[in-house]
């Protein structure tokens, strides 16, 4: 692994989109600094020197340099660092996994949120149905293959497999499981997490459903 004391991450443990990071750099074989941020307690200085804007992880700093927002960190990674491309190299395979990224950051995880931090009734209902139907769409876009790129992990699987961490926490206050609607997701999901650069960079699920329980106690739930 190659020594990287440049590299530092504004991070939070359960965040899927900081697992994101985590995932990118260990399949780059990047070292790098964590440091853990107290979200529920207070940002500190450096997240909101870096990000002033949107004031939330992750924050990737390269040379002294923020780069922003999760998918644009993993690209930005697969750039800097372009050994072991996650991106494919054909133009309209990369222009599919953009499109695939894009989809699953605007559908995945405000659907989940609406179900575990949900006050119960028909919208959380609501909210299980669509999630169970974004699942499905991305089902069929897995077809038959192993990952999302084909044969081997790459880009959307970064972008898609830190947020099964929170399947768990839906599972439990929806009342349903994913492998039961879904068994495509849920065959991919164990797949990825044989991968070491995976499993040693994301919470475990239960974790993930403790730090539920607990915010939707600070929230009133």
């Amino acid at each position: 692994m190659s020594k990287e004391n440049n590299v530092i991450l504004l991070g939070f443990g359960v965040s899927p989109f900081c697992g994101r990071v985590k995932i990118a750099l260990a399949e780059k074989g990047v070292s790098y600094e964590e440091r853990e941020e107290d979200l529920c307690g207070g940002k500190s200085e450096l997240l909101l020197k870096y990000n002033p804007i949107y004031q939330k992880v992750p924050v990737f700093l390269h040379d002294g340099k923020p780069v922003l927002e999760s998918s644009i960190i993993v690209t930005y990674i697969d750039e800097v660092w372009p050994s072991n491309p996650l991106l494919p190299t054909c133009a309209y395979e990369r222009a599919q996994a953009r499109f695939w990224t894009d989809y699953i950051d605007k559908k995945v995880f405000d659907t989940a949120r609406g179900i575990w931090l949900g006050k119960g009734g028909e919208e959380q209902e609501g909210a299980k149905k669509d999630f169970i139907e974004i699942l499905k769409q991305l089902e069929e876009a897995l077809g038959e293959k192993d990952f999302f790129g084909g044969d081997s992990f790459g880009y959307v699987d970064v972008i898609a497999i830190p947020l099964t961490t929170w399947f768990l926490a839906c599972e439990k206050f929806g009342g349903f499981k994913v492998e039961d609607h879904c068994p495509k997701i849920s065959a991919w999901t164990k797949r990825c997490f044989q991968r070491p650069t995976v499993a040693k960079s994301l919470p475990a699920p239960e974790n993930v459903y403790q730090f539920a329980i607990q915010f939707r106690k600070m929230n009133g739930l």
